[in-house]
């Protein structure tokens, strides 16, 4: 008899049943949060800074505290790395997690020890009601593996630092630590090429039942597995049960993931991030992530379409609604305020609240007014893909357009870069149908295409291990970086040429 699993289910509903208090009074919940958050940090610089003792609503929270980006949030994060105290939360973060910049390389975005333990929190509430849907525990039993960075940590001043999933590693809870792979000197190998070979080395003779990580990046383990073996990986792990995932859409890679392991697995969603833990999947049939609404986090949404505007309206979670895609604005007891995390989520239900991850604000294709976002070019692969057949399989794409055509007298478009698994028996009646799900779902791609400013999409195919190869070349390859999904312009592009498929 397996104790852990024996335990789990009693356990899971127990801490499931509480959860779903706060569930009952979301808005009631964001409220105390906010009053919380706001009372602590009064005293600290940023606090000062902005009148905090003078804010009694989120409508004054709005007036004296404007969005931020982290090139904004930089100077007080600077104070911090040079051991000043109470800038942005009281004492010092527990940790930075490093992240990919924008225009000044590196983020360092402070992580509290409040606030990783709210981390903790959910994703121990995502596995927990996983078991209370399925009222199986069975993957308690088995070896867990956690595809991730480097748990060795370095310093940035006097604060530990290191990327999200590196810090997480230590925060396993102690009755899993006997399950959890890879080892510890396997985890810390940099190169990641040689990291998954290990990785695989490791894992081909154990009972492997929970798997997770990017799904990129797991799907490259799954090959290597099938590679070294000749087997699924359904038949080299026959109590395989469940894949966790966060970071990008796992639609597009479903049947790729099917075919490698050999049969259907569940799958949950995650929605983490350096900056907070905001949703799950709590339903394993129904769309949407759960909202953290208890988790020390106050949202405010902005309309994704207003964001850019000199004044957007910025509303509480009162006050959304369904099929609406917002800017995602944090503010969080790890010191983020009005903290705009640049995600933007679709609500799917109200009661309770769930979102989808529809995109990122810079991360989207209007070079000639479309303005069209990762779900739409993930819906439209995915229709693709089920019209094709099972056959068909997708490792990976990108989309950019193509404003400026060699020929003379060529329209221009989207072009859709992909590397395929398995091509689908006829390519043209791919593309139709991924272009004509485009303009099913945005108007304006559809009037660009009617009034001929653009021709339908075009297929330009990347080499197998192509993208592999490109993430490589870019130094990116493995750990949490992901392909940009999208581009407004033909930077990724242009560095896919020599991975093309000629």
């Amino acid at each position: 008899m397996n104790l852990k699993a024996l335990f789990a289910k009693p356990y899971a509903r127990w801490q499931i049943a509480r959860e779903q208090r706060w569930q009952r009074h979301p808005e009631a919940t964001q409220e105390k949060v906010f009053r919380h958050l706001v009372t602590t940090a009064a005293q600290t610089a940023f606090g000062q800074d902005h009148q905090f003792d003078q804010i009694a609503s989120p409508a004054d929270f709005a007036k004296l505290v404007p969005i931020r980006d982290y090139e904004e949030l930089k100077p007080y994060v600077e104070r911090i790395i040079a051991s000043e105290k109470d800038v942005l939360w009281p004492g010092v973060p527990e940790y930075l997690a490093k992240t990919s910049g924008t225009t000044s390389g590196a983020k360092y975005i402070p992580i509290t020890k409040a606030s990783m333990a709210e981390q903790v929190k959910s994703s121990k509430m995502a596995l927990l009601n996983y078991i209370v849907q399925r009222n199986n525990a069975d993957y308690v039993k088995g070896k867990m593996i956690f595809l991730q960075g480097s748990p060795v940590l370095d310093k940035k001043g006097a604060i530990k630092m290191g990327r999200l999933s590196g810090i997480s590693a230590h925060y396993l809870p102690k009755y899993l630590l006997k399950n959890r792979l890879p080892s510890y000197q396997t985890n810390i190998i940099e190169d990641w090429e040689t990291k998954v070979e290990a990785i695989v080395e490791e894992t081909v003779a154990q009972d492997m039942t929970l798997i997770a990580g990017i799904p990129s990046w797991v799907q490259m383990y799954f090959e290597r597995l099938v590679a070294r073996t000749g087997k699924k990986v359904g038949e080299l792990f026959p109590n395989f049960s469940l894949f966790v995932y966060g970071g990008v859409n796992f639609e597009p890679y479903r049947q790729k993931f099917e075919a490698l392991i050999g049969r259907q697995v569940d799958s949950i969603e995650l929605f983490p991030a350096s900056e907070g833990f905001f949703a799950y999947q709590d339903r394993l049939n129904e769309k949407g992530l759960l909202l953290q609404l208890n988790s020390n986090i106050f949202y405010e949404f902005v309309r994704a379409d207003e964001f850019y505007s000199e004044n957007p309206k910025r509303l509480t979670i009162a006050e959304v609604e369904l099929d609406v895609d917002y800017a995602l604005i944090i503010s969080s007891n790890a010191g983020l305020w009005a903290y705009n995390i640049g995600d933007t989520v679709r609500f799917v239900s109200l009661n309770p609240y769930r979102v989808i991850v529809s995109g990122r604000l810079k991360h989207f294709i209007s070079a000639f007014g479309e303005h069209v976002i990762a779900k739409e070019v993930e819906e439209a692969l995915s229709v693709a893909l089920k019209e094709a057949g099972r056959g068909a399989e997708v490792v990976e794409f990108s989309v950019a357009p193509q404003v400026a055509p060699e020929h003379p007298h060529a329209l221009p478009y989207h072009e859709w870069f992909i590397e395929f698994g398995q091509e689908p028996a006829d390519l043209a009646a791919f593309m139709r149908a991924i272009d004509l799900s485009m303009q099913q779902q945005n108007v304006y791609y559809k009037d660009l295409i009617d009034g001929k400013i653009l021709i339908p999409a075009v297929l330009t195919k990347i080499r197998k291990g192509g993208f592999e190869a490109f993430m490589k070349a870019e130094g990116k390859l493995g750990g949490q970086n992901k392909i940009k999904r999208l581009s407004n312009d033909r930077t990724v592009a242009d560095a896919l040429t020599p991975f093309k498929d000629l």
